[in-house]
């Protein structure tokens, strides 16, 4: 379907989303240490911090018209291939795998979301997310 923009993923977000979910692991928020003793170099981002920014993301790809809300149903598949470390620029490529009409008001949509990092071979994480559309 399309690929979004390319959004950077700046140490302030990693310490914002370690902030609202209590996740303070020292590879996410101490710079210095996750610089000196992590493989990456760098303090990487929350797996879970990147899969929600899919949302964002995904909506600069496709833009469904007709609908009153698009609803997080959920996500069949979920894998991190690779660590986003801070300051890294990530962009999600959506393909679509099924539509199902579910009833007069709601269509449920199935996509795999693969978010790439800017220079990086492998993905930073790979889903099969669900989003349901309300007339």
């Amino acid at each position: 379907m399309g690929h979004s923009p390319w959004k950077t993923v700046t140490q302030e977000m990693i310490q914002a989303f370690a902030d609202a979910t209590g996740d303070h692991q020292w590879i996410h928020v101490d710079v210095e240490r996750a610089t000196r003793e992590t493989p990456w170099k760098s303090p990487v981002a929350h797996g879970f911090l990147t899969v929600s920014l899919i949302p964002l993301l995904n909506q600069e790809v496709i833009d469904v018209q007709g609908k009153g809300a698009s609803i997080n149903y959920g996500i069949n598949k979920l894998r991190f291939p690779a660590a986003v470390k801070s300051g890294a620029d990530i962009r999600s490529k959506m393909e679509l795998l099924e539509v199902s009409r579910m009833d007069d008001q709601r269509t449920l949509a199935t996509y795999r979301t693969t978010v790439e990092i800017r220079g990086e071979d492998k993905p930073a994480c790979v889903a099969e997310n669900l989003v349901m559309y309300v007339a």
